[in-house]
């Protein structure tokens, strides 16, 4: 099914959209802020992004060079009230796809839709892989030989960001401003915390341990 994320601080505007597109067939969800909105369209899986830019706590246009720089290539249409020339040129040069200026037809929005969507080419599976441990970007699945494992999202992106980075050493810090993000403020040792869920579920059960603790540093994650 294709999924489609509505990031609208006006939740009835957003709630009359998600479920036009829900009666069209999409899966469709909403986000009302601009931080909300850059963390998932970075780590989640979307085909198609609705985005206003006037949002709380980070503008449509930051979330949009937010999200491009982080290398995230799925479609967006921005949402906008305002009809002015630089407006719209700013946020196709930010790496907009369209612009839809408020207030719009539901139908002329639905044709824009599906119009970027039979523009975008089937995706391959984008995989990572260790030894016998494969996790699947898009599905969010990991498999540790003929198993499937279950990972909540903040560990599966704490095992995301240490294979991306295999074989090198990361401090706490580094884990941290990546996994948790730079606005952080709990204790350093909630790493320490999931580092030990992850290796109950992707290590412990089996003979090697690719997880491996660098003592007085950090965490590696590295075959042999």
């Amino acid at each position: 099914m294709t999924n489609i994320l509505i990031v609208e601080d006006e939740k009835k505007l957003a709630r009359v959209l998600q479920l036009e597109l829900e009666y069209e067939g999409y899966q469709a969800a909403c986000l009302y802020n601009g931080k909300d909105a850059v963390e998932s369209i970075v780590n989640d899986s979307w085909d198609l992004v609705l985005l206003d830019i006037q949002l709380p706590e980070l503008s449509g246009f930051e979330v949009l060079r937010r999200v491009r720089k982080e290398g995230a290539n799925v479609p967006v249409l921005l949402l906008t009230a305002r009809d002015e020339v630089h407006d719209k040129v700013s946020g196709l040069d930010l790496g907009a796809n369209d612009y839809i200026t408020k207030p719009f037809q539901i139908e002329e929005l639905l044709a824009r839709i599906r119009a970027h969507l039979r523009q975008q080419p089937k995706q391959k599976q984008e995989m990572m892989k260790i030894g016998d441990l494969v996790v699947n970007l898009q599905t969010r699945e990991v498999q540790r030989g003929n198993h499937f494992i279950e990972l909540t999202p903040r560990e599966f992106d704490l095992l995301v960001f240490l294979l991306k980075n295999e074989n090198q050493v990361l401090t706490r810090d580094q884990i941290i401003e990546q996994v948790w993000g730079y606005d952080y403020l709990g204790e350093t040792n909630v790493v320490d915390v999931y580092i030990r869920y992850l290796r109950r579920k992707i290590d412990k059960p089996y003979d090697q341990a690719y997880i491996q603790t660098i003592r007085g540093v950090g965490y590696s994650i590295r075959e042999g």
